[in-house]
């Protein structure tokens, strides 16, 4: 598993630098669309974050490294996702119309949650 050396807020970015010496810049809203955690994953299903729009002054307050992922904690209050680090470091910001088919978890299918097979 690759584990940042280096992993900090800049504004309204959060900067991580891999061990070979990448550094990347991730706009904290796209993040924070992204949410893994459950609430947010659901919310996705249902449409309803898709079209939220978060505080352009979105920033940090929290960042505490769990091991296999990061747990942000966002401005508005959100502090419910872990970011596994392998999804970090493939996080494309501009591919945040894919977010759904990328999140470790997510349904890809258009059914309602409740209709889906068990």
């Amino acid at each position: 598993m690759k584990v940042p050396a280096e992993l900090r807020s800049e504004g309204s970015t959060l900067v991580l630098v891999w061990p070979d010496g990448v550094h990347q810049r991730v706009a904290l809203n796209a993040l924070r669309a992204a949410c893994p955690c459950g609430y947010c994953r659901a919310a996705r299903l249902r449409g309803s974050q898709a079209r939220e729009a978060f505080p352009a002054d979105l920033l940090l307050t929290g960042i505490a490294p769990m091991g296999y992922g990061v747990q942000l904690v966002f401005s508005d209050g959100h502090d419910r996702g872990i970011y596994p680090w392998s999804w970090l470091e493939n996080f494309q910001a501009d591919a945040l119309a894919n977010v759904l088919t990328t999140l470790p978890g997510t349904a890809t299918s258009s059914a309602a949650p409740w209709s889906m097979p068990h």
